[in-house]
């Protein structure tokens, strides 16, 4: 049987949630602003390019091994809540950003469920793939934090 493995991370950016959400949903200009590219090494749209219906390839590279995804973007609660999925690899990352009470900051959280292989590889991949994605999305937490505050005009 296929096992699961969760990964989430939070962060809190002084900026909109509008403002966040915006650069998250538009594949096109912004999103590839704030993929860490020592492990995303190519985003290719093959329809739409900004939230829901987006459809994206995407090439991984983690700890040697390339993958390649094909996502599928839906939009559960439009300003809130984006998902990616991969039905074929089992692969959802569910991207959510949260007012925080000023209204002048936002809770992002990048969550990924994946599916694990079987037998041994699956527990590896069980161990480690938690490790290495949470360390992922920090980063692109951190690069989505600088990309909007150098993005907005200073008061």
């Amino acid at each position: 049987a296929m096992g699961q493995y969760h990964v989430e991370v939070s962060r809190v950016i002084a900026a909109r949630p509008q403002e966040i959400y915006a650069v998250l949903a538009d594949y096109r200009t912004t999103h590839p602003n704030i993929l860490p590219s020592q492990y995303f090494k190519e985003l290719t749209i093959e329809e739409g390019g900004v939230g829901a219906g987006t459809v994206f390839r995407l090439r991984m590279s983690v700890m040697g091994a390339s993958r390649e995804y094909r996502m599928t973007v839906s939009e559960p609660e439009p300003g809130r809540v984006m998902v990616e999925t991969d039905a074929e690899a089992g692969v959802v990352t569910t991207f959510t950003v949260d007012p925080l009470a000023d209204g002048a900051q936002s809770r992002v959280s990048i969550s990924l469920t994946g599916q694990t292989s079987p037998g041994l590889v699956g527990m590896l991949e069980k161990r480690l793939n938690p490790l290495v994605l949470r360390r992922v999305f920090a980063q692109e937490l951190e690069l989505l934090d600088n990309y909007v505050r150098t993005r907005q005009p200073s008061p």
